[in-house]
Order: structure tokens, then sequence, then C-alpha cells
């Protein structure tokens, strides 16, 4: 899982960032992007791409994340945002400014999935990073945890949609409260929230 990193490294580059958001494809809620820098040749066998841990996995391995790492970055990216620039631009701005938020400057971004962040330095878009780098996945982790917390918050201000079990996705539950009692503030009208109907139930959280 540190491969990436020690080739960044052998290359000459001292400081590597992995980085990744969470909340592309909800209906509602912010994304929300974490960079995370750890020392040279870090391990822990336990830290992997998010969507593979628990919810209580994750939430322990946020705070040994927090603890071991040299730096970590966070940036929310709200639903009105997303609506005016799309989802992409939004997830790449949220990386953006996740690596501006390191309190450490990197000199080398390991960067989940296929497009790389709009800023000058150095970087590595790598699909299904956040299985493949410790940096990247760590940063999963951190950006899942965070978003889910900020669910958990919405869905007692919003309990009708149950925000709290599907955080915003897709599911049949979440799409009958959307049709009975319509969308309400974190909702992402880009997505056409609106106009959700019985076909839409194929939507997976």
């Amino acid at each position: 899982m540190n491969t990436f990193e020690k080739i960044a490294r052998k290359d000459g580059y001292q400081l590597v960032a992995g980085v990744d958001e969470a909340g592309r494809g909800p209906l509602a809620g912010p994304v929300v992007a974490a960079a995370v820098i750890f020392p040279p040749d870090y391990l822990n066998a336990e830290i992997n791409d998010s969507k593979q841990l628990s919810a209580s996995k994750r939430e322990k391995l946020y705070a040994v994340i927090e603890h071991d790492a040299v730096a970590v970055g966070l940036r929310v990216i709200d639903a009105d945002v997303i609506d005016n620039v799309n989802i992409l631009q939004a997830s790449l701005g949220a990386m953006r400014e996740a690596v501006l938020e390191l309190s450490a400057s990197p000199d080398f971004l390991l960067v989940d999935g296929v497009h790389r962040i709009p800023i000058i330095t150095p970087q590595k878009p790598i699909v299904k990073g956040d299985s493949l780098s410790i940096s990247i996945a760590a940063a999963s982790i951190i950006a899942k945890v965070t978003r889910d917390r900020i669910m958990e918050m919405y869905h007692r201000q919003f309990p009708h949609y149950n925000f709290q079990k599907n955080k915003g996705y897709g599911t049949k539950e979440h799409i009958r409260a959307i049709q009975q009692y319509g969308i309400c503030k974190i909702h992402r009208k880009s997505f056409h929230v609106k106009n959700l109907k019985q076909s839409c139930f194929d939507f997976h959280a």
C-alpha cells in the first residue's frame, strides 16, 4: 500500500500527500475532501479504502490517522456550490482546498481517480487509488468519517429523510421521502431530485 509513496520519494519528493473525496454520488449533502501526509515509509495494515471498512473501523482509524500523520487537510463543499459549478468541479475544488489546508506543504500529490487537481503541485492521479495507496486510503477515511458525521447532524435537523442511515444517497426509502415531503435545503437540485419518479428506485447507497 505504500508503493506509490516510495516511488515518489525515490524520485526526490519528500512530503507526499494522498488526496481523496467522499460524497460525489449522493442526492443530498456536501462533498468532502481530505489530504493526508504520512511520515516516510509509514505502514498500517488496517488502513484501506474506506468503502471496505465498517463504520466503527473507520472511526477508530480516523483517530489513528490524525495521530500518526504529519498533516491532515480537510474541505467541505456544500450542496449549493455543487449546484452552481457541478459535482466534478466541486470535488476537484474540494480536493485542491484540502491540500491547501495542510499544515505542511506537500511537494507531490497522489490523487484518487483519473482527474488532476487544479493546483501546480506535481501529482499523479491513480484509478482506485484508495485501494492502492496508504495515503489516499487514509484521506478516504478522513473524508468519509467527516461526511458521515455531517449527515448525522443533518438527520437531526431533517429527520424525515433518515440521513443518519442513507447519508444522502438515493435509496428507495430516501426517494420515497422526497416524493412525500419534497426536498430540503441540503438536497442537490442539479441532481434533478425534484423530478424523481418511481423508476428512480434503482439508486443504490
